[in-house]
């Protein structure tokens, strides 16, 4: 199946992902945190939920708000006071390679 779980949920069960949307949309606007970041923190934390994808998903959103090579460093760093190495080791190389593409 060439199609992530992500892609099925929003095309199977379109009420829920409607509803999971709208939540994201609404949590995304800027209010006491700004856009950029509010994805800096998404960042930090799916690599300490594991969610390496979902991590470096939001590098280009970060990078399109105006954050810097060294704030997603700094963020993927960050991690290290949770998780230790395992942020810096799975993730750093490649949310500074994405950084770089976009």
């Amino acid at each position: 199946m060439d199609k992530s779980g992500y892609q099925i949920f929003q095309e199977e069960s379109p009420e829920i992902a409607a509803a999971f949307n709208n939540l994201i949309d609404t949590l995304a606007k800027p209010s006491a945190l700004d856009g950029k970041t509010k994805n800096l923190l998404y960042i930090a934390m799916k690599i300490v939920a594991d969610d390496e994808g979902a991590a470096l998903a939001h590098v280009p959103f970060a990078k399109k708000l105006g954050a810097s090579r060294e704030e997603i460093r700094e963020t993927v760093l960050l991690t290290i006071t949770v998780v230790g190495l395992k942020g810096i080791n799975t993730t750093l190389v490649r949310a500074l390679e994405t950084y770089d593409k976009v």
